[in-house]
């Protein structure tokens, strides 16, 4: 005899009941039907992740650069971009990031405000009038998370304003969200 296992295991598909044995012994019995279709949904969400991955190899991947005084910022960021199929270039401060600037096009920067030599704020200024790199997308992130600071931000032109410590998810919304505008602005 198969009795349900009851609510605390329904969420659970893969199994379907329960039964007790001669001996006392508890023993689950497994929905074969079930297991199956979530292991090919597995195997087709893999698939389909696989691809879009493959895609974005495949496309001229995405170039972000990253400019923080924190070494660790630097390369916590660039690990997790990097793992996304962006690629990724640095800069130790605003002095830094202008210089390089000179030399390459990054299709998005993520910039924070209190560094050394030349802060973020000016940073944005320089980009904002820069005639190669006014429209890059600039997601400013810091410590400094008070309305005097945002307002300032959003006044120099910064696409998107995120606090420190960011959640990883969000950074990656907001920085698949401007890419896909700033695509689109360039085709229209």
């Amino acid at each position: 005899v198969v009795k349900p296992i009851g609510q605390q295991f329904s969420s659970i598909g893969a199994i379907a009941g329960a039964t007790i044995l001669g001996d006392g012994q508890v023993c689950l019995i497994l929905d074969g039907q079930n297991i199956a279709r979530q292991i090919q949904s597995t195997q087709r969400h893999k698939q389909l992740s696989e691809a879009v991955y493959r895609q974005r190899e495949f496309d001229e991947r995405r170039l972000i650069m990253i400019v923080d005084d924190s070494v660790t910022v630097r390369k916590v960021t660039s690990r997790l971009l990097e793992r996304q199929g962006y690629d990724v270039v640095t800069a130790k401060d605003g002095v830094d990031a202008i210089e390089q600037l000179e030399n390459i096009k990054p299709d998005l920067m993520l910039l924070d405000i209190e560094m050394p030599r030349m802060d973020g704020f000016e940073v944005l200024n320089l980009v904002r009038h820069h005639d190669m790199h006014q429209y890059m997308p600039i997601i400013m992130i810091t410590s400094r998370t008070g309305e005097k600071h945002r307002e300032r931000a959003f006044l120099l032109g910064v696409s998107q304003y995120m606090g420190k410590p960011f959640q990883e998810e969000e950074l990656l919304e907001n920085i698949d969200a401007l890419l896909v505008a700033s695509d689109s602005e360039v085709k229209s």
